[in-house]
């Protein structure tokens, strides 16, 4: 049994709360076990320099871990972790849109995590697209867009080889002693986004790859289930 009793394949209670910034063309509340984090997406009719005149829009994020959101307190810096993740978020949630129906307009995905305990940049990801969406949505809903530009709905897992084992969705205590840690980006046709992965200690086999990504095909569909319950909710 896993230090929480769950199934080598089964992924910590997941809930994705919308509209839980008043203020945001979308927000989220996302939670994986004791992971929590606010995605919120904001519109700015801007494009990026090098978008301008191009007519495309664009999609960005930023990630920061609030200063007691572990067991010390940190600095409000995002730092060189936080700026990959960042960039892995950004990645993703492009990876979901055709940017070419956005007309010229950004949208920020804020990912802030407010308490972690193992897979935030998932969670992230997770959140993030729900979010993405629900702002889409709006902005079809009040004529900004003729169509929505989501072409795919994008949800991302760990999964990882504790002692031996294939195991889905790893909380902090799993993660932190893992033999081989893998994050895997997914669209929900099950094709890949984004993979990262290492070795901690001993090389690991094509076979535990195959684990591993068999683990993550099941978790993150899912997780799309849930993001599509979660922008059906939404007060949009």
């Amino acid at each position: 049994m896993r230090p929480d009793g769950r199934r080598p394949d089964e992924l910590r209670r997941v809930q994705i709360t919308p509209d839980f910034n008043r203020y945001a063309e979308g927000s989220v509340l996302v939670e994986f076990g004791e992971t929590k984090l606010i995605c919120t997406a904001s519109v700015e009719n801007k494009v990026p320099p090098f978008l301008e005149g191009q007519g495309k829009g664009w999609i960005t994020a930023e990630y920061a871990m609030l200063p007691r959101s572990t067991h010390t307190r940190s600095g409000r810096n995002a730092g060189g972790r936080g700026q990959e993740i960042q960039r892995l978020i950004g990645r993703a949630l492009r990876a979901a849109v055709d940017t070419r129906k956005m007309g010229p307009r950004q949208i920020v995905v804020d990912c802030d995590v407010i308490q972690a305990d193992g897979g935030t940049r998932t969670a992230a990801v997770t959140g993030g697209w729900v979010a993405l969406a629900i702002a889409m949505r709006g902005l079809v809903k009040r004529d900004k867009l003729a169509h929505d530009p989501i072409r795919h709905v994008v949800s991302a897992i760990s999964t990882g080889i504790v002692k031996g084992e294939a195991r889905l969705d790893l909380a902090y205590t799993e993660d932190s002693s893992a033999d081989v840690d893998f994050n895997f980006v997914m669209t929900d046709d099950g094709r890949f986004v984004e993979v990262q992965g290492t070795a901690e200690a001993e090389p690991f086999s094509a076979e535990a790859y195959d684990r591993m990504v068999a683990l993550a095909r099941a978790g993150t569909q899912q997780l799309v289930t849930l993001q599509r319950q979660a922008v059906a909710a939404a007060k949009v």
